[in-house]
């Protein structure tokens, strides 16, 4: 709990950046305006999470170095990690115009729509290099049990992206592009934040050892397949609800919100199990990756009733205070049981992320994620036929289910490589929302 506590609030923070932006448009923009921020933020969270594969490998192998007592290449995961992404968002920035011209083109909603939208992506690109950086450091925070800085960092964002966002919407009245603007601020803040948390760990040597990126890329490259098939997963389920009319994806993306704060918050048990898996692993100590498992597993499903009731209490005050139009908040009312019943029945999913995301082992979650994904896709396309967005939102429901018996199949194979000599070999192959 002493790790979990500062990690969920540091998640809930972060979760608040749908919050916000979503509540600002309820409150003080138009239908389009609510539509056009949940393709814009499904399309910058699809370009991001593509690469959070930084923070997922850094996590796992961090807390391997520090279970081997290599404190060294602990520093220099570090370093690696924030040169891989200060590189990589260089290139998106650089690629934005082109990028921005493809993003929305999948999504079958109308053209005021995705303008609207275009006006979000073009302010909030501008903070990728500060995000994939980030990915970094929240990694290695993580991975060294440092939570209550990686808390720290993200109050600070998201203290600053709420402040921001309200100033150039209600304020400034300048819509999704002014939250898109706020929120890149924001980033750039974070980082900046974040370099002083760790201006003592960062290295200049030893950072090129071909055996360790080998183990860079080869875990940051299964995991980058893992994110883009659970992140296509997620695009679908906004445009299958686009399909069905504005009102409906604007309703949708609501509850899309509910789901990210109950994801988003459990995760932190999730986060705990990487860190305390990865050096369990590391140190080749069976009975601690058990325990790991176990407890953190205990405490999610006590928090995860907890949230589901209180989504069930109190879901439709929120959506009746918050959602000033009338279709998106009749749309937001009904499927309301269906993102309320998402925080238990998506925790086994989201606790195996964190169980082979910390031992690392990309090949497992790659093949799970790509089966996954195929299996929801068809069951979306034959359930929304016949029963619209109930049949969106069961589906998702599913997505759930699938991504845990895809990634159990995989837990024994994982229990038996901790009985293993020291990893060296099994380093290439690792390892992770989700929202997922």
């Amino acid at each position: 709990m002493a790790l979990a506590f500062p990690v969920m609030l540091a998640q809930a923070a972060t979760a608040s950046t749908g919050v916000v932006d979503t509540t600002l448009m309820g409150v003080y923009g138009t239908r389009d305006e609510l539509g056009s921020v949940g393709i814009a933020a499904v399309a910058v969270n699809f370009l991001y999470w593509a690469f959070g594969f930084l923070r997922m490998s850094t996590t796992g192998l961090t807390a391997q170095a520090q279970g081997a007592q290599d404190d060294a290449e602990v520093r220099s995961t570090l370093t690696r990690s924030m040169l891989l992404g200060a590189v990589l968002g260089t290139v998106l920035l650089l690629l934005s115009p082109l990028l921005s011209q493809v993003v929305f083109t999948p999504f079958d909603t109308t053209d005021a729509v995705k303008d609207l939208a275009q006006g979000y992506w073009s302010a909030r690109i501008w903070g990728a290099p500060a995000v994939l950086m980030g990915y970094g450091i929240t990694g290695w925070l993580l991975g060294t049990g440092r939570t209550r800085q990686l808390l720290a960092m993200q109050v600070v964002m998201n203290g600053l992206n709420a402040a921001l966002d309200i100033w150039f919407v209600r304020g400034l009245d300048l819509g999704p592009a002014g939250l898109g603007a706020g929120t890149a601020i924001a980033e750039w803040v974070a980082l900046f934040f974040g370099l002083f948390l760790v201006r003592q760990h960062v290295v200049t040597g030893g950072l090129f050892d071909r055996q360790k990126l080998a183990a860079v890329f080869g875990a940051n490259r299964d995991i980058l397949i893992r994110t883009l098939a659970l992140l296509f997963s997620f695009a679908w389920f906004t445009n299958s609800g686009a399909r069905l009319g504005t009102a409906t994806l604007a309703g949708n993306e609501v509850l899309l919100q509910f789901v990210s704060v109950s994801a988003f918050v459990l995760d932190g048990f999730a986060f705990v199990a990487e860190k305390e898996i990865g050096e369990a692993y590391g140190a080749r100590n069976r009975a601690r990756v058990v325990r790991a498992m176990r407890l953190t597993s205990e405490l999610a499903l006590f928090f995860a009733l907890i949230i589901s009731a209180l989504y069930f209490a109190s879901g439709a005050w929120l959506i009746e205070t918050f959602v000033q139009d009338e279709q998106a908040r009749r749309v937001a009312l009904q499927y309301l049981p269906f993102c309320a019943i998402i925080p238990v029945g998506g925790l086994p999913c989201w606790q195996l992320d964190g169980f082979f995301l910390g031992a690392t082992q990309g090949r497992a979650l790659r093949n799970a994620a790509v089966i996954t994904t195929i299996a929801y896709l068809l069951t979306d396309l034959a359930l929304r036929q016949h029963f619209a967005n109930t049949g969106v939102w069961s589906a998702l429901l599913l997505l759930y289910l699938y991504r845990a018996l895809a990634l159990g199949y995989y837990l024994p194979a994982l229990l038996r490589q901790t009985n293993t000599p020291t990893p060296t070999a099994q380093t290439p192959q690792r390892k992770n929302e989700h929202q997922g």
